[in-house]
């Protein structure tokens, strides 16, 4: 038999445990260690092709967030979680992002840029003639919530509260904080830190479809 590296037990019990938190501790902070650990499980987000089509922005300046809230439709979280992260997606993908992905494979995997060529050269192809009708920017997000996705079953396991939002305006969170002139487009955001005491949402029963609702095998 395998052993798992953790107890299939915890796993679903810290998923049940995790609720999109409306109402954060803003006293709470998360310990740097911990912090680190959530940043790491973004930069180990899987993505199409490897690509990694984006850029993830810690806002940490108070004065910043408060000027996000209104772009939010005011909700605290913005303002009172530890820590907001808005994930934002590389916007046109092209061959030159593809040419840079593939000098960083070089230098990861220690070997020469040419030895990659005939796989850049595969994903070059996808993006400029797709095999299906495709938007980049929309395939691009797509792979955002991937990430998205791992940051916040990361956090849940470590015991730290997030909720994910997609109620804000993306274009004027791209004003404030200057994306396009990066080349960057907010996609949603992720609040993270410790629930309020009295959050009435933590108590709340899960509502979610049985399984054989929404699992059919074949």
């Amino acid at each position: 038999m395998t052993e798992t590296p953790i107890s299939p037990t915890t796993v679903l019990q810290q998923l049940q445990w995790r609720y999109a938190t409306k109402k954060f501790d803003p006293d709470r902070k998360i310990p740097a260690d911990l912090w680190q650990t959530l940043l790491q499980s973004l930069v180990l987000a899987p993505s199409s092709f490897g690509l990694q089509p984006w850029k993830f922005y810690v806002i940490e300046t108070p004065e910043l967030r408060q000027a996000l809230l209104p772009h939010t439709w005011n909700q605290r979280q913005v303002v009172d979680a530890s820590h907001l992260v808005v994930f934002a997606i590389k916007t046109n993908l092209n061959a030159t992002d593809v040419d840079r992905y593939l000098a960083r494979q070089a230098e990861v995997q220690q070997t020469a840029v040419e030895n990659l060529q005939k796989y850049g050269d595969l994903v070059k192809g996808f993006l400029q003639s797709p095999p299906y009708p495709l938007n980049v920017d929309e395939w691009s997000a797509r792979q955002v919530y991937i990430a998205l996705g791992q940051f916040m079953v990361t956090a849940a396991l470590l015991g730290i509260d997030t909720c994910p939002m997609e109620g804000f305006l993306p274009q004027e969170y791209d004003r404030i904080l200057d994306l396009p002139a990066q080349g960057y487009h907010a996609v949603v955001l992720c609040a993270a830190g410790y629930r309020a005491a009295d959050d009435n949402y933590a108590t709340l029963p899960k509502v979610r479809y049985p399984l054989e609702a929404v699992v059919e095998v074949r």
